[in-house]
Protein backbone atom coordinates (compact mmCIF):
# COMPACT_ATOMS: atom_id res chain seq x y z
CA UNK A 1 0.00 0.00 0.00
CA UNK A 2 1.14 3.29 -1.20
CA UNK A 3 1.51 5.79 1.51
CA UNK A 4 0.24 9.32 0.80
CA UNK A 5 2.82 12.25 1.79
CA UNK A 6 0.78 15.12 2.82
CA UNK A 7 3.87 17.54 2.43
CA UNK A 8 4.52 16.64 -0.69
CA UNK A 9 0.91 17.03 -1.73
CA UNK A 10 0.83 20.42 -0.54
CA UNK A 11 3.95 20.93 -2.58
CA UNK A 12 2.72 19.59 -5.69
CA UNK A 13 -0.58 21.66 -5.32
CA UNK A 14 1.11 24.43 -4.76
CA UNK A 15 3.55 24.38 -8.00
CA UNK A 16 0.42 23.49 -9.95
CA UNK A 17 -1.54 26.99 -8.40
CA UNK A 18 1.33 28.53 -9.39
CA UNK A 19 1.62 27.31 -13.32
CA UNK A 20 -2.55 28.10 -13.61
CA UNK A 21 -1.20 32.02 -12.41
CA UNK A 22 1.11 31.93 -14.77
CA UNK A 23 -0.92 30.87 -17.51
CA UNK A 24 -3.75 33.05 -16.64
CA UNK A 25 -1.93 36.19 -16.05
CA UNK A 26 -1.84 37.42 -19.20
CA UNK A 27 -5.92 36.04 -20.21
CA UNK A 28 -6.52 38.13 -17.31
CA UNK A 29 -4.66 41.31 -17.88
CA UNK A 30 -6.26 41.24 -21.60
CA UNK A 31 -9.62 40.71 -19.99
CA UNK A 32 -9.17 44.02 -17.94
CA UNK A 33 -7.19 45.63 -20.50
CA UNK A 34 -10.44 44.87 -22.56
CA UNK A 35 -12.79 46.68 -19.96
CA UNK A 36 -11.75 50.23 -19.84
CA UNK A 37 -11.47 53.18 -22.53
CA UNK A 38 -8.78 53.87 -24.95
CA UNK A 39 -7.14 56.92 -23.09
CA UNK A 40 -6.37 55.08 -20.21
CA UNK A 41 -4.62 52.45 -22.56
CA UNK A 42 -2.96 54.97 -23.94
CA UNK A 43 -1.60 56.19 -20.14
CA UNK A 44 0.89 53.09 -20.46
CA UNK A 45 -0.87 52.01 -16.43
CA UNK A 46 -2.49 48.97 -16.45
CA UNK A 47 -4.93 48.25 -13.39
CA UNK A 48 -5.15 44.61 -11.88
CA UNK A 49 -8.99 44.53 -11.44
CA UNK A 50 -11.74 45.62 -14.21
CA UNK A 51 -13.13 48.55 -15.23
CA UNK A 52 -16.45 49.91 -16.08
CA UNK A 53 -16.53 49.83 -19.56
CA UNK A 54 -17.33 45.97 -20.25
CA UNK A 55 -20.68 46.08 -22.22
CA UNK A 56 -19.68 49.01 -24.25
CA UNK A 57 -16.47 47.72 -25.24
CA UNK A 58 -17.94 44.73 -25.96
CA UNK A 59 -21.05 46.43 -27.57
CA UNK A 60 -18.68 48.12 -29.94
CA UNK A 61 -16.84 44.81 -30.84
CA UNK A 62 -19.68 42.83 -31.71
CA UNK A 63 -21.77 45.31 -33.28
CA UNK A 64 -18.72 46.19 -35.89
CA UNK A 65 -16.89 48.86 -34.02
CA UNK A 66 -13.85 46.86 -35.14
CA UNK A 67 -13.83 48.54 -38.23
CA UNK A 68 -12.63 51.85 -37.04
CA UNK A 69 -9.43 49.80 -35.92
CA UNK A 70 -8.65 48.91 -39.46
CA UNK A 71 -10.24 45.38 -39.40
CA UNK A 72 -13.53 43.33 -41.20
CA UNK A 73 -16.06 42.96 -38.23
CA UNK A 74 -15.61 39.78 -35.98
CA UNK A 75 -18.20 37.35 -36.36
CA UNK A 76 -17.28 37.42 -40.15
CA UNK A 77 -13.64 37.09 -39.31
CA UNK A 78 -14.32 34.35 -36.51
CA UNK A 79 -17.10 32.69 -39.20
CA UNK A 80 -13.84 32.76 -41.69
CA UNK A 81 -11.85 31.11 -38.98
CA UNK A 82 -14.18 28.30 -37.77
CA UNK A 83 -14.88 27.43 -41.71
CA UNK A 84 -11.10 27.22 -42.19
CA UNK A 85 -10.46 25.47 -39.17
CA UNK A 86 -13.56 22.62 -39.55
CA UNK A 87 -12.03 22.00 -43.09
CA UNK A 88 -9.03 21.05 -42.56
CA UNK A 89 -9.75 19.12 -39.16
CA UNK A 90 -11.96 16.94 -41.03
CA UNK A 91 -10.42 16.97 -44.68
CA UNK A 92 -7.12 15.87 -42.70
CA UNK A 93 -8.35 13.58 -40.69
CA UNK A 94 -10.66 11.86 -43.56
CA UNK A 95 -7.69 11.54 -45.87
CA UNK A 96 -5.22 10.30 -43.47
CA UNK A 97 -8.35 7.65 -41.87
CA UNK A 98 -8.18 6.16 -45.78
CA UNK A 99 -4.92 6.76 -46.43
CA UNK A 100 -3.64 4.76 -43.75
CA UNK A 101 -6.75 2.16 -44.28
CA UNK A 102 -4.96 1.35 -48.23
CA UNK A 103 -1.75 0.99 -46.55
CA UNK A 104 -2.59 -1.50 -44.02
CA UNK A 105 -4.84 -3.70 -45.55
CA UNK A 106 -4.74 -3.45 -49.18
CA UNK A 107 -1.42 -5.69 -51.41
CA UNK A 108 -0.38 -3.14 -54.09
CA UNK A 109 2.80 -2.33 -55.63
CA UNK A 110 4.69 -0.34 -53.87
CA UNK A 111 2.94 0.04 -50.99
CA UNK A 112 5.52 1.06 -48.59
CA UNK A 113 6.96 3.56 -51.02
CA UNK A 114 3.90 5.32 -51.07
CA UNK A 115 3.82 5.35 -47.59
CA UNK A 116 7.48 6.65 -47.05
CA UNK A 117 6.70 8.85 -49.37
CA UNK A 118 3.94 10.44 -47.50
CA UNK A 119 5.98 10.88 -43.95
CA UNK A 120 8.97 12.17 -45.98
CA UNK A 121 6.37 15.08 -46.31
CA UNK A 122 6.98 15.88 -42.88
CA UNK A 123 10.24 17.79 -43.44
CA UNK A 124 8.39 19.95 -45.83
CA UNK A 125 5.52 22.29 -44.10
CA UNK A 126 3.95 24.74 -45.90
CA UNK A 127 6.34 27.39 -44.90
CA UNK A 128 8.78 25.76 -46.92
CA UNK A 129 7.00 25.36 -49.90
CA UNK A 130 4.18 28.23 -49.75
CA UNK A 131 5.82 29.53 -53.15
CA UNK A 132 4.94 26.77 -55.44
CA UNK A 133 1.79 26.52 -53.45
CA UNK A 134 0.50 29.20 -54.09
CA UNK A 135 1.48 29.54 -57.73
CA UNK A 136 -0.76 25.95 -58.13
CA UNK A 137 -3.66 27.79 -55.84
CA UNK A 138 -3.72 31.13 -57.67
CA UNK A 139 -3.24 29.25 -61.47
CA UNK A 140 -6.61 27.30 -60.04
CA UNK A 141 -8.27 30.22 -59.23
CA UNK A 142 -9.05 29.43 -55.52
CA UNK A 143 -7.37 32.83 -54.29
CA UNK A 144 -10.02 34.71 -51.94
CA UNK A 145 -11.82 31.48 -51.36
CA UNK A 146 -12.34 28.88 -48.33
CA UNK A 147 -10.94 25.96 -50.72
CA UNK A 148 -8.22 28.02 -50.97
CA UNK A 149 -7.42 28.63 -47.44
CA UNK A 150 -8.18 25.33 -46.07
CA UNK A 151 -7.36 22.38 -49.47
CA UNK A 152 -3.69 23.32 -49.53
CA UNK A 153 -3.19 22.43 -45.76
CA UNK A 154 -5.50 19.34 -45.69
CA UNK A 155 -3.12 16.68 -46.20
CA UNK A 156 -1.04 15.80 -42.93
CA UNK A 157 1.71 12.80 -42.73
CA UNK A 158 1.74 12.94 -38.97
CA UNK A 159 -2.39 12.36 -38.77
CA UNK A 160 -1.64 9.43 -41.64
CA UNK A 161 1.14 7.99 -39.63
CA UNK A 162 -1.02 7.88 -35.94
CA UNK A 163 -3.61 5.79 -37.86
CA UNK A 164 -1.27 3.74 -39.29
CA UNK A 165 0.08 2.32 -36.74
CA UNK A 166 -2.99 1.81 -34.60
CA UNK A 167 -4.76 0.02 -37.88
CA UNK A 168 -1.79 -2.07 -36.89
CA UNK A 169 -2.50 -2.94 -33.47
CA UNK A 170 -5.95 -4.62 -34.54
CA UNK A 171 -6.41 -8.16 -33.88
CA UNK A 172 -6.30 -9.95 -36.74
CA UNK A 173 -9.24 -12.22 -35.39
CA UNK A 174 -11.81 -9.17 -36.44
CA UNK A 175 -11.08 -8.99 -39.78
CA UNK A 176 -11.09 -12.39 -40.11
CA UNK A 177 -14.54 -12.35 -38.28
CA UNK A 178 -15.60 -9.61 -40.63
CA UNK A 179 -14.86 -11.70 -43.96
CA UNK A 180 -17.22 -14.78 -41.83
CA UNK A 181 -19.73 -11.94 -41.38
CA UNK A 182 -19.61 -11.36 -45.31
CA UNK A 183 -18.49 -7.58 -44.56
CA UNK A 184 -16.51 -6.13 -47.16
CA UNK A 185 -13.83 -3.73 -47.20
CA UNK A 186 -16.26 -0.65 -47.17
CA UNK A 187 -17.98 -2.36 -44.39
CA UNK A 188 -15.22 -3.56 -42.31
CA UNK A 189 -13.87 0.40 -41.98
CA UNK A 190 -17.35 1.45 -41.60
CA UNK A 191 -18.19 -0.61 -38.73
CA UNK A 192 -14.92 -1.83 -37.16
CA UNK A 193 -12.29 0.55 -37.82
CA UNK A 194 -13.81 3.69 -37.29
CA UNK A 195 -15.96 2.79 -34.15
CA UNK A 196 -12.46 1.82 -32.64
CA UNK A 197 -10.54 4.85 -33.83
CA UNK A 198 -12.86 6.89 -32.26
CA UNK A 199 -10.67 8.10 -29.54
CA UNK A 200 -7.82 8.61 -31.61
CA UNK A 201 -9.91 10.61 -34.06
CA UNK A 202 -11.41 13.06 -31.01
CA UNK A 203 -7.60 13.95 -30.30
CA UNK A 204 -6.53 14.81 -33.50
CA UNK A 205 -9.72 16.57 -34.28
CA UNK A 206 -8.49 18.86 -31.06
CA UNK A 207 -5.03 19.66 -32.54
CA UNK A 208 -5.99 19.79 -36.02
CA UNK A 209 -8.73 22.09 -35.06
CA UNK A 210 -6.79 24.57 -33.41
CA UNK A 211 -4.02 24.28 -35.99
CA UNK A 212 -6.25 25.33 -38.54
CA UNK A 213 -7.68 28.37 -36.00
CA UNK A 214 -4.35 29.68 -35.44
CA UNK A 215 -3.13 29.96 -38.97
CA UNK A 216 -1.67 32.94 -39.98
CA UNK A 217 0.85 32.98 -43.13
CA UNK A 218 -1.11 31.27 -45.10
CA UNK A 219 -4.20 33.03 -44.94
CA UNK A 220 -2.34 36.50 -45.27
CA UNK A 221 -0.33 35.11 -48.43
CA UNK A 222 -3.36 34.23 -50.66
CA UNK A 223 -6.28 36.56 -49.38
CA UNK A 224 -6.63 40.14 -50.65
CA UNK A 225 -10.30 40.28 -49.99
CA UNK A 226 -11.56 41.44 -46.53
CA UNK A 227 -14.78 39.36 -46.44
CA UNK A 228 -12.13 36.32 -46.19
CA UNK A 229 -9.86 37.46 -43.55
CA UNK A 230 -9.56 35.40 -40.40
CA UNK A 231 -9.38 36.70 -36.97
CA UNK A 232 -6.08 35.88 -36.76
CA UNK A 233 -5.82 38.10 -39.24
CA UNK A 234 -7.59 41.02 -38.27
CA UNK A 235 -6.12 41.02 -34.69
CA UNK A 236 -2.88 41.44 -36.48
CA UNK A 237 -4.25 44.36 -38.28
CA UNK A 238 -5.85 45.99 -36.04
CA UNK A 239 -2.38 46.59 -34.18
CA UNK A 240 -0.84 47.48 -37.24
CA UNK A 241 -2.75 50.46 -37.77
CA UNK A 242 -0.49 53.24 -39.81
CA UNK A 243 -1.03 56.30 -38.54
CA UNK A 244 -2.44 55.89 -35.55
CA UNK A 245 -2.16 54.21 -32.36
CA UNK A 246 -3.87 50.99 -31.82
CA UNK A 247 -7.34 50.73 -29.78
CA UNK A 248 -5.94 48.57 -27.63
CA UNK A 249 -9.24 47.78 -25.40
CA UNK A 250 -10.97 46.35 -28.89
CA UNK A 251 -7.78 44.38 -29.16
CA UNK A 252 -7.62 42.50 -26.51
CA UNK A 253 -11.74 42.04 -26.72
CA UNK A 254 -11.20 40.17 -30.58
CA UNK A 255 -8.01 38.67 -28.55
CA UNK A 256 -10.35 36.98 -26.00
CA UNK A 257 -13.05 36.48 -28.56
CA UNK A 258 -11.08 34.52 -30.82
CA UNK A 259 -10.10 32.16 -28.02
CA UNK A 260 -13.40 31.00 -27.16
CA UNK A 261 -13.91 28.46 -29.84
CA UNK A 262 -10.76 26.71 -29.71
CA UNK A 263 -11.51 27.01 -25.81
CA UNK A 264 -14.74 25.05 -26.24
CA UNK A 265 -13.45 22.67 -28.45
CA UNK A 266 -10.78 21.70 -26.12
CA UNK A 267 -13.19 21.25 -22.98
CA UNK A 268 -15.69 19.33 -24.42
CA UNK A 269 -13.67 16.82 -26.22
CA UNK A 270 -11.45 16.62 -23.45
CA UNK A 271 -12.28 13.29 -22.12
CA UNK A 272 -12.39 12.11 -25.58
CA UNK A 273 -8.47 14.11 -26.33
CA UNK A 274 -7.19 12.17 -22.97
CA UNK A 275 -8.03 8.81 -23.86
CA UNK A 276 -6.48 9.39 -27.41
CA UNK A 277 -3.44 10.12 -26.28
CA UNK A 278 -2.85 7.79 -23.72
CA UNK A 279 -4.98 5.04 -23.83
CA UNK A 280 -2.76 1.83 -25.15
CA UNK A 281 -5.88 -0.67 -24.64
CA UNK A 282 -8.28 -0.29 -27.67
Amino acid sequence: MVERQSALTVATHIILILGVCIVIFPIWLAFVASTYPVEDMASGVLPIWPGDRFLENYGAILSGGVEAAGSPPVFLMMTNSLVMALAIAIGKIAISLIAAYAIVYFQFPFRMLCFWTIFVTLMLPVEVRILPTFEVVADLGMLNSYTGLSIPLIASATATFLFRQFFLTVPDELIEAARVDGAGPLRFFWDVLLPLSRTNIAALFVILFIYGWNQYLWPLLITTDESYYTVVMGIQRMVAVPDSEPLWHLVMGTALLAMVPPVFVVVAMQRLFVRGLVETEK
